[in-house]
């Protein structure tokens, strides 16, 4: 038996032993999900004893370091860990932009001091990140961001704003986009900084969602300052680690399309519509729609696999995440028309207790954002086109 297959065998045992049977049920409302931050709450006592014991393993980000607070998994072994987890439908112990995000950006062009100050409080959940990137008037052009930080001694001096700042008002600290030369050609001149969200002069502001709920903030800096070691990489050269950023996060949406997220969609269909003599889903076309999307989720889940390999082997190329952003987010959004499609009228019911306060219209309603957020579907499309079918230009 190969040092691999032990691995297996061993991980398999201990998740079977470890993983509560609360957490391999699929997530079906916000509190189903754990954050971390701060101002820690569980939601109940199988979510708060599966996310300690697969921190204490290294295992909330197990490819990372040991130093960092990670499991020092290799490629492989990081990936028999996803298979078993996903065998057993273990919901992931820890959600976090600081692991999807910050944390890879850091492990890239942090020096020594903030990775050891800020990688291990992510990999314990102890600090809740969010984004600061999107401006009101630099979006999908995000170069032309404005937010400034002036020079003051051993500190930077921010003004400006940003948007669509998801969970700004739950966020512990941010990563952020400014400006530190004005002169400087558009994506010269920019610099990657944190801060703390508790700085005097950060305010935030929740945006009402056609869905209801407000996942997206304004954020406003009035003369907030901050030292200036908190620069990550090299000042004036942020867009660097911005780019790099965007790859990854580009990659978390495109995950919202893969595999494993909730019930099968015929099990949930077969609870509104039924099954026919032989057990199949009483709509015949609503059964072709299921399994062509299914043959396409598995594809994505493929690509997504292929993907990683190919990164840890340092043969990636930097635009596919674009590609598996646009195809992810347009899967996502098939789900949850079968699903409005599955659930009928009852789909439908937007305020009472029996629909979970609408969960289902309203998770459908967010998809929309899918194809803005982390870059428009638009934006994806001109980068495989430019960058990976190597089209000329209009």
């Amino acid at each position: 038996m190969s040092d691999l297959d032990q691995f297996r065998r061993d991980t398999r045992a201990w998740l079977d032993s470890n993983c509560p049977p609360e957490m391999r049920k699929p997530v079906t409302a916000d509190e189903d999900v754990f954050w971390g931050g701060r101002n820690t709450k569980f939601s109940s006592e199988p979510q708060r004893l599966w996310f300690e014991r697969m921190r204490d393993k290294g295992w909330t980000v197990p490819d990372w370091p040991k130093q960092y607070g990670g499991g020092g998994l290799d490629g492989a072994e990081a990936k028999v860990l996803r298979e078993e987890m996903s065998a057993i439908g273990a919901r992931p112990p820890l959600s976090s932009f600081g692991i999807w995000m910050l944390g890879p950006a850091l492990l890239k062009y942090g020096n020594e001091e903030q990775k050891q100050e800020h990688l291990p409080k992510i990999a314990a959940g102890l600090i809740r990140w969010c984004q600061g990137y999107s401006e009101p008037n630099a979006g999908s052009d995000l170069a032309s961001l404005q937010t400034r930080a002036e020079s003051d001694g051993d500190d930077y001096i921010i003004n400006g704003q940003k948007i669509w700042t998801s969970y700004a008002n739950y966020a512990d600290w941010i990563f952020c986009l400014v400006r530190t030369d004005g002169t400087a050609k558009k994506h010269d001149g920019i610099s990657f900084i944190l801060f703390d969200m508790t700085s005097p002069g950060v305010s935030t502001k929740p945006i009402l969602l056609i869905s209801g709920k407000s996942p997206f903030c304004e954020t406003f800096f009035d003369n907030v300052r901050v030292p200036k070691i908190r620069v990550v990489g090299t000042v004036n050269r942020g867009w660097d680690v911005a780019k790099y950023l965007l790859q990854h996060e580009r990659a978390m949406i495109s995950g919202m399309g893969e595999r494993g997220a909730g019930r099968p969609l015929g099990q949930v269909a077969a609870d509104s519509i039924g099954v026919d003599a032989e057990g199949q889903l009483d709509d015949a076309m609503l059964r072709g729609q299921i399994a062509t999307f299914e043959v396409d989720e598995a594809a994505l889940s493929c690509a997504a696999e292929r993907a990683v390999d190919l990164a840890k082997a340092g043969q990636g190329h930097p635009a596919f995440s674009s590609a598996m952003k646009y195809y992810g987010t347009e899967l996502n959004k098939r789900r949850h028309e079968i699903l409005m499609s599955a659930g009928g009228i009852d789909a439908l019911e937007w305020e009472s207790p029996r629909s979970h306060e609408g969960a289902k219209p309203r998770a459908w309603l967010r998809t929309k954002a899918n194809s803005i957020e982390g870059g428009t579907s638009e934006v994806m499309l001109g980068i495989v086109a430019k960058r990976i079918l190597d089209l000329p230009g209009a």
